[in-house]
């Protein structure tokens, strides 16, 4: 694997600098009231359309796998025998890895709930510093979004992810969650600046969430 996702490249991850910090609160708040609660069990249907989103999306660009489920390493993070910037990437003076997306316990996200991966593909927040609850807003502390939030690491283009469905990315958590065998590969930690990315996720950068009115500024009405 030589290339990003065809969405990271889009999100323009790879070219981040580590800018100013700046304050999360400002983000517009939102509810994430579920369709599906996490702690029911799917249906083949709901794993049929996360894995289509899942392949639609090109995670396993990043992932492993490219488009092939049949493939051996898919989804499952970078591995030993990946070529150097293939599945790793240099943000500024930040080293970040491609981590593994497969249910396994130990290194995988067996260990986290449906709704904790929700979170992380809505809010951007890492599903091993967030606890397993409805989050209802994006102010730091308001709502059960944590008072210190600790974002995913670049290049996952999270911030365009967020503007999928509820049930889009709940049928993502319930194909990682019960749709893929687990594969143990320990991927190391990615590094983060001290606030770890939360000065990098400003309306400013990436827009609202939900998405302002249209037309924005650059829109027009169709004639």
């Amino acid at each position: 694997m030589t290339a990003l996702s065809k969405t990271a490249r889009r999100a323009g991850w790879v070219f981040l600098p580590v800018v100013t910090l700046v304050a999360v609160g400002i983000l517009a708040t939102t509810g994430a009231t579920s369709p599906v609660a996490s702690s029911s069990k799917p249906s083949l249907e709901q794993v049929l359309h996360g894995r289509a989103l899942i392949i639609e999306h090109d995670c396993g660009g990043c992932h492993g796998g490219f488009q092939n489920p049949d493939a051996e390493g898919w989804l499952a993070g970078m591995l030993p025998t990946s070529p150097p910037g293939a599945q790793d990437f240099q943000i500024g003076p930040f080293h970040t890895y491609v981590r593994n997306l497969t249910p396994d316990n130990e290194t995988g996200l067996g260990r986290f709930s449906e709704r904790q991966i929700f979170n992380s593909l809505r809010y951007g927040l890492r599903p091993g510093e967030t606890p397993d609850v409805e989050i209802t807003g994006t102010t730091p502390g308001v709502g059960n979004f944590p008072r210190i939030p600790k974002y995913l690491a670049p290049p996952m283009p999270w911030t365009a992810w967020r503007h999928m469905t509820d049930q889009e990315l709940w049928d993502i958590a319930a194909y990682l969650k019960h749709g893929l065998k687990p594969v143990s590969n320990r991927v190391p930690d990615s590094e983060g600046p001290p606030d770890f990315w939360a000065g990098e996720y400003t309306p400013e950068r990436y827009g609202s969430y939900p998405a302002g009115p249209f037309p924005a500024a650059m829109e027009v009405m169709p004639r």
